[in-house]
């Protein structure tokens, strides 16, 4: 059983490393290319490009990793049974039992690695891609609304409560400490506007007060309104670094216990999390996707070779894949408009498919 174990893994492993580098490749050269466009940028050369879209191929590898693994599954197990080795494997004892326990280990073997990649090394190359990003441009911008965060305090007028709006983030430090264009808007426990603080820049250093500059200080009373000019402010915020790095930088730089803490937060100041919780469960059970892709891949060595040629399956292995990402992707959004559970958003595609694998599965090896 060894020399099975050896032969199907190194066949499958190799076939599947062969796939992933191929498609890291074809995304490398379009985020090259893409990239590219910022060269009008003083200082930001293909160099400059280049080193970002490196930056990026963690990420990539995440995210396809689980299409590769079904893929280079699919390639190898079919070239087996077109070659008749798979057929000489049954016949020496291979059974449908334990072609599967092989195949779930090597699955879970994916699944770990697939973990690994996505909560430690993809999550600190996205957060150094930006930062690279913001280094190479000076600043990163973060749309045309910007990202926007709450906060309250207890003041001696009573609870004041904070909306803060961050248009950008500064290139200085690695944990995006500074910030650009931010206005803060204050309000009474009755929602009343009280004032709005509009800085050019900010400066978050650990628990320490926001250190302001160039400040726009606008405040309402009952009667008038009043404009204050000041060089610098200090603004005593509960937000954290991290937390205000969570909030302007994309989802891909979020490991699943930064999702789980920036969901606390979210739902202590009483803010919309369901997107953040279907993408915490996303990147939980994402890993369990490989062993999903391992067994849809079975039932192809157990097709007869008239069935069809290896391209015709690498084919149809590469449409699942596709098909997988397209359901993945819309019950992610539709959970989201329709405030559907997020556990079972992110679970169902996966479920869906492992039942389908099984049957397709079971049917073979009962009729064919």
């Amino acid at each position: 059983m060894k020399t099975v174990r050896r032969l199907l893994y190194a066949d499958i492993v190799s076939s599947v490393m062969f796939v992933a580098l191929a498609f890291l490749s074809l995304f490398f050269f379009i985020d090259f290319v893409d990239e590219l466009s910022a060269a009008v940028v003083p200082g930001y050369s293909a160099l400059s490009a280049a080193a970002y879209g490196m930056l990026l191929m963690p990420g990539h590898l995440y995210e396809l990793l689980p299409i590769a693994v079904l893929i280079g599954a699919i390639y190898a197990l079919s070239r087996m049974a077109q070659s008749t080795e798979f057929t000489i494997l049954r016949t020496g004892g291979l059974g449908p039992a334990r072609a599967l326990k092989l195949l779930t280990w090597l699955g879970l073997a994916f699944g770990v690695l697939t973990f690994v990649v996505g909560d430690y090394i993809a999550p600190w190359a996205e957060a150094q891609a930006a930062h690279w990003q913001a280094q190479s441009r000076g600043s990163l911008k973060l749309g045309r609304s910007g990202a926007w965060l709450k906060d309250h305090a207890v003041t001696a007028q009573g609870e004041r409560n904070y909306a803060v709006n961050v248009s950008g983030v500064g290139a200085a430090g690695a944990a995006f400490r500074t910030l650009r264009d931010v206005r803060i808007f204050e309000f009474d426990t009755d929602g009343r506007l009280l004032r709005r603080v509009a800085a050019q820049d900010v400066r978050i250093e650990g628990q320490a007060p926001w250190a302001l500059s160039n400040v726009k200080l606008t405040q309402w009373d009952a009667q008038n309104v009043t404009q204050t000019q000041l060089d610098k402010m200090a603004w005593p915020s509960t937000l954290s670094a991290n937390v205000v790095a969570a909030a302007v930088l994309p989802l891909t730089t979020m490991s699943t216990l930064d999702l789980a803490r920036y969901i606390n937060h979210l739902a202590d100041n009483e803010q919309a999390a369901q997107q953040y919780q279907i993408q915490f469960w996303k990147r939980a059970l994402y890993p369990l996707a490989c062993l999903v892709m391992m067994a849809l891949a079975l039932p192809f060595a157990y097709l007869q070779t008239r069935a069809g040629s290896i391209s015709f399956k690498v084919f149809g292995g590469i449409m699942l894949g596709i098909s997988f990402v397209l359901l993945n992707n819309v019950a992610g959004h539709l959970g989201v408009l329709r405030d559907w559970t997020p556990w079972i958003v992110a679970s169902a595609p996966s479920a869906l498919y492992l039942l389908f694998s099984l049957a397709a599965f079971g049917w073979l090896v009962r009729f064919r």
